[in-house]
């Protein structure tokens, strides 16, 4: 992955971020970003191969934390272990999920048990086990997707799972607002992430498949990791705190035009 320093105003620094799945794709992305602009960034990860070469890119403000989110022992442990060392949350951007289709045919509860349990189930306890850990005028930033608002075939089972976290964002934040803390989510369209080479397809169905996603993007291209983690350093930032339980897509125009 290319990466280009950013040359806006440090927005973050002397903040703490969190980003799950952020050893690769928008989560890394999301954390250059965050770095660049000051913060001390915590990222995890279940491999942990992925999670060294990315705290090696990342350099000295960034620590690396395996930690699988589809596990709730390991939801807990690594509030723990942020806790232990006395960390204090000012943003966390659950980025981590999990992406396979299946034809209403061939899909199985194992698919819907293995997507949601990471992508609602995780995402969940993982925000409540961090509750106590966040700084008051704190954001959470979660991952959904286009996928909710669009009827594409074969996807009914991830499209749902991010159609119920976009839902955790408005109930999460009239919870957690008396803390003063804002939830909100970024969905994005089609971008080009290794996330897309985990769906379950062959490489010449995977060609074929996001050949056909983007002729739907009215821009004619995927989007980059780094487009969307412009819009999470937005949502996280100072700046957004009028934005409260809210979904900024963020596509190119697939599902909008």
């Amino acid at each position: 992955m290319t990466h280009t320093t950013r040359t806006t105003a440090q927005r973050f620094l002397n903040k703490t971020v969190l980003v799950t799945g952020g050893n690769s794709g928008i989560g890394l992305a999301a954390a250059h970003a965050f770095v660049d602009e000051g913060a001390r960034v915590f990222i995890t990860g279940r491999d942990p191969i992925a999670l060294d070469k990315a705290a090696e890119q990342l350099g000295a403000a960034a620590v690396a934390l395996r930690s699988d989110a589809g596990k709730l022992e390991d939801a807990k442990r690594l509030a723990d272990t942020l806790a232990a060392q006395g960390v204090r949350l000012d943003a966390v951007f659950i980025n981590a999920g999990s992406a396979k289709f299946a034809s209403l045919e061939d899909a199985s509860s194992a698919l819907w048990d293995s997507i949601f349990d990471v992508n609602v189930k995780g995402a969940f306890f993982q925000i409540q086990a961090l509750a106590p850990l966040l700084n008051k005028g704190a954001s959470i930033v979660l991952n959904g997707s286009i996928n909710a608002h669009i009827g594409m075939p074969n996807s009914s089972i991830y499209a749902a799972s991010k159609a119920a976290l976009i839902s955790l964002a408005k109930t999460l934040s009239a919870e957690l607002l008396p803390r003063g803390v804002r939830v909100n989510v970024v969905s994005p369209g089609p971008v080009g992430t290794p996330l897309y080479g985990k769906l379950g397809f062959d490489e010449a169905t995977l060609s074929t498949v996001a050949a056909q996603i983007q002729s739907q993007v009215p821009l004619g291209r995927f989007g980059t990791p780094a487009e969307v983690a412009s819009t999470v350093l937005h949502l996280a930032a100072p700046e957004s705190a009028f934005i409260v339980g809210t979904e900024i897509i963020v596509d190119g125009g697939m599902s909008q035009l």
